[in-house]
């Protein structure tokens, strides 16, 4: 009826907004770490050292111990891998959290402890602490804490919109994460290089807030608010809702449900988990590595290296629309993430060596790696997992897609935190073999998507 399409299409909107939001302030907390680093360890023989500081050690006298030791790069990788070893150990149980505890107590819960790690980390700059292992220890805190967000999101944003062309629709609002690791960028190089702390505390309070704003105003499912169930093809059709009392218990009897799980599992989850698991490689790595390598490689100085590795999320913005855009003209969301993971490869060898020759080389290759990287990686962790979990042999329920949805990212966040603890163990030998790594990976990721 008109009341239920008026119903559905404001709530609808609104629902999209606010979890596009929760997911953008996730991915900004994630983000001051890989702009921070080019400040915790420089070449303080270029600055002007302060007459009044003891010690003789010309090369490390700015730098930020314990990262003044001649394995930093171990010591980042490890930072970081305490960060994406939780979340991919966290990932998989997540989903099974999320199907048992309302999404809007289950986001604010995380987003609120999400903050107070992300703020802890920050506090370590005042409170002048030199432990790594209170490093590793907050990020691995916020790494689980992390993990509430994608499940949850996901299975909100599935509650509300039917099947249809779903991947436009989720190529757009999957920006969240580049929009996130933008801001994040932007966030944190505005205070880098006076009091690096702040970089990690005012993300913190953002999504402390944005978790704030999560408890009082989202809707979680249509019926919450006398608005009627989307339809696969159909946003204003009832689904489960239609079927008789008997059907009802058939279809949410836990044996059923397994059953079903299981065929879908076996049918695309697996092809996609493995495939997502190389493409998060790759992206990740650039994630938490990029602004050092620029600040190695071009010689800029903190803020810039942060600056200039936002065009990658840029390229990877469009990358996710077009990726979501073409797979639903075409019907084909594995050969538009195979078609892209082959261009990505020769781009990626490209950059490494002609990339840092121009700055308008720079922009250039750092669009346009963005958007092949972070477009197969956007495709699969929403439409191809929101496909996925509403499966029509599921019979609409509702739990399998924060289910499926942990186990794809789930999978691929163990590429997530392989990445950066690769680079960490290659980059010692020359940026170049990281590169070869990444290469591999995207190759990988093509192979597995056929």
């Amino acid at each position: 009826t008109g009341q239920y399409r008026a119903c559905n299409v404001w709530y609808r909107g609104f629902t999209l907004f606010l979890t596009f939001l929760f997911y953008t302030s996730y991915h900004l907390s994630r983000k001051p770490i890989s702009i921070v680093k080019s400040e915790l360890h420089k070449n303080c023989s270029t600055l002007i050292r302060p007459p009044n500081l003891n010690g003789t050690d010309n090369e490390t006298w700015c730098d930020w111990a314990p990262f003044d030791q001649d394995n930093y790069q171990t010591l980042f990788g490890a930072v970081d891998n305490s960060f994406l070893v939780a979340y991919a150990i966290g990932m998989f149980f997540s989903g099974i959290f999320g199907e048992r505890v309302p999404l809007r107590y289950y986001l604010t819960t995380g987003m609120l402890l999400s903050g107070l790690f992300t703020c802890l980390f920050g506090l370590g700059f005042y409170w002048n602490i030199h432990s790594i292992w209170y490093y590793a220890f907050v990020q691995a805190m916020n790494g689980l804490v992390q993990t509430t967000g994608w499940p949850a999101v996901v299975a909100c944003v599935g509650n509300w919109f039917g099947k249809g062309k779903r991947g436009f629709i989720m190529g757009v609002w999957n920006s969240h994460t580049s929009v996130g690791n933008i801001l994040g960028s932007l966030i944190a190089g505005i205070f880098v290089s006076s009091a690096w702390g702040m970089s990690f505390i005012v993300p913190g309070i953002i999504i402390a807030s944005t978790g704030i704003l999560c408890f009082f105003f989202l809707v979680e499912k249509p019926e919450d608010v006398d608005c009627s169930p989307p339809h696969n093809g159909c946003p204003y059709c009832l689904d489960f809702y239609e079927l008789s009392l008997k059907d009802r218990v058939l279809y949410k009897g836990p044996f059923l449900f397994l059953l079903s799980l299981c065929y879908i599992i076996l049918q695309g989850v697996m092809e996609f988990s493995l495939c997502l698991l190389f493409a998060k490689l790759v992206s990740y790595t650039f994630l938490y590595w990029l602004p050092l390598y620029i600040s190695n490689v071009a010689h800029f100085d903190s803020k810039e290296a942060g600056d200039m590795s936002t065009l990658f999320d840029v390229g990877g913005i469009v990358g996710g629309v077009v990726a979501g855009l073409v797979s639903d003209q075409t019907g084909g969301r594995a050969s538009t993430c195979c078609v892209m993971l082959i261009v990505a490869a020769p781009m990626l060898f490209l950059y490494n060596h002609i990339g840092q020759h121009s700055l308008a080389t720079t922009i250039g290759m750092l669009l346009v790696c963005g958007a092949l990287v972070n477009g197969p990686y956007a495709l699969i962790t929403t439409a191809v997992s929101a496909d996925l979990g509403t499966h029509e042999s599921l019979r609409g329920n509702s739990r399998a897609l924060s289910t499926v949805t942990a186990i794809i990212d789930g999978t691929g966040s163990i590429g997530a935190a392989l990445g950066p603890l690769l680079a960490g163990l290659i980059s010692p030998t020359g940026w170049n073999n990281v590169f070869f790594m990444l290469i591999t990976a995207d190759i990988l990721a093509c192979l597995v998507s056929f």
